[in-house]
């Protein structure tokens, strides 16, 4: 789910549905026939697996900044995942509780793998891992009933974030609204960092008032390229070398952006990273930090100014891409998206009948059709 980085983003920062769903795919198909659940339990549990990664990130005000220590899906994701087999599996709250405690003695990644072929990993292992937690509190094994409380000198869950204070829930009622409601998710338009997606659409804008001041995209008129960017050390690198690393450089996507007018699938492909022209255009790349251009998914700026041999200066901004939870995709690029990723590995038709499948899902009886 995660390898390409194209799935969906939250605020506080994790991937929340690639934790979560192919743990409940698993659990679907692994129940006796008799016992398998409906689609509106699978939506259950799933909304059940992302509240449960929201809440936790809540508690702590270090988690709604871009992550420095712990990719979050390694850690809430497994919690997520946890929590959602087991409602999934109609575990007690004994068991429940177990669950998660077991999950997070199973969590945790560091960031330092970003931008390698070992990130994909984290959210795998997140779905994988809290799946194992829920079958083991399901056959008796406990843990720490205590591991989400804020223990002064005990670490538990507050070994990941520095600031932790979690707060007491009331029990959901017949009118408890799910995070999910209070926040749409952001779905991506091309499989990189969500950070990129700001300076992509920056540059875009930047180079259409390029094109209408000199009538066409020429390079060798431009003396250099800002980019004023939050400070976060893992996405900023000048010269990516792999396609990992590209979907995790600010200034990689800001400048394939300007050199062709759109960054998709083929952007990250060796062939595109090592062309002489866009590393032509990465020499001439500078980089600002202001101070108002927070490292946070909810506050931060793309900003790309072109500086003309000519001594004019031209700037694009973004505030909120396409695709940003304050700005979501449509319908219909969602399933634009959806088709165009698909067509790699499934054939028309049985494209079409997942898109069904997923739109009547509150009505599917058994959901392990899918």
């Amino acid at each position: 789910t995660h390898s390409m980085d194209f799935d969906d983003t939250w605020h506080p920062a994790t991937h929340p549905s690639g934790a979560v769903l192919p743990a409940l795919l698993a659990a679907s198909q692994m129940l006796p026939p008799n016992t398998k659940p409906n689609g509106l339990d699978f939506l259950l549990a799933f909304n059940v697996g992302l509240e449960v990664q929201g809440r936790l990130m809540h508690f702590s005000t270090e988690a709604h900044d871009i992550p420095k220590r712990f990719h979050p899906p390694s850690v809430v994701g497994t919690l997520g995942s946890a929590a959602a087999t087991a409602k999934l599996l109609s575990l007690s709250p004994a068991q429940s509780c177990h669950a998660l405690g077991i999950a997070a003695s199973l969590s945790g990644a560091p960031m330092a793998n970003a931008a390698t072929q070992a990130k994909p990993l984290h959210v795998g292992n997140a779905t994988r891992l809290g799946l194992e937690a829920a079958l083991l509190a399901a056959r008796g094994m406990e843990a720490n009933p205590l591991i989400l409380d804020d223990i002064p000198g005990c670490s538990g869950f507050s070994a990941f974030y520095g600031v932790y204070q979690p707060k007491p829930l009331p029990a959901p009622g017949q009118h408890h609204q799910f995070l999910l409601e209070k926040q749409d998710i952001a779905f991506k338009r091309f499989p990189a960092h969500l950070g990129m997606h700001w300076v992509v659409d920056a540059a875009l804008s930047v180079r259409n008032l390029f094109i209408n001041h000199a009538g066409s995209f020429s390079p060798s008129l431009i003396r250099s390229i800002v980019l004023k960017i939050p400070v976060s050390k893992y996405i900023n690198r000048p010269f990516p070398s792999s396609e990992h690393q590209a979907r995790h450089s600010f200034q990689f996507n800001a400048c394939a952006a300007l050199l062709d007018g759109e960054v998709g699938l083929g952007s990250f492909s060796e062939s595109s990273i090592q062309r002489p022209e866009l590393r032509e255009l990465l020499d001439k790349v500078v980089v600002e930090h202001p101070e108002d251009n927070v490292a946070n998914f909810d506050k931060m700026y793309g900003e790309v100014a072109l500086l003309l041999h000519t001594g004019d200066i031209l700037t694009g901004k973004c505030d909120t891409f396409y695709g940003h939870w304050r700005k979501p995709l449509s319908t219909e690029s969602l399933l634009k998206k959806f088709r165009s990723n698909a067509s790699h590995v499934l054939p028309e038709e049985k494209i079409e009948a997942i898109i069904t499948l997923v739109d009547n899902l509150e009505n599917l009886s058994d959901s392990s059709q899918l």
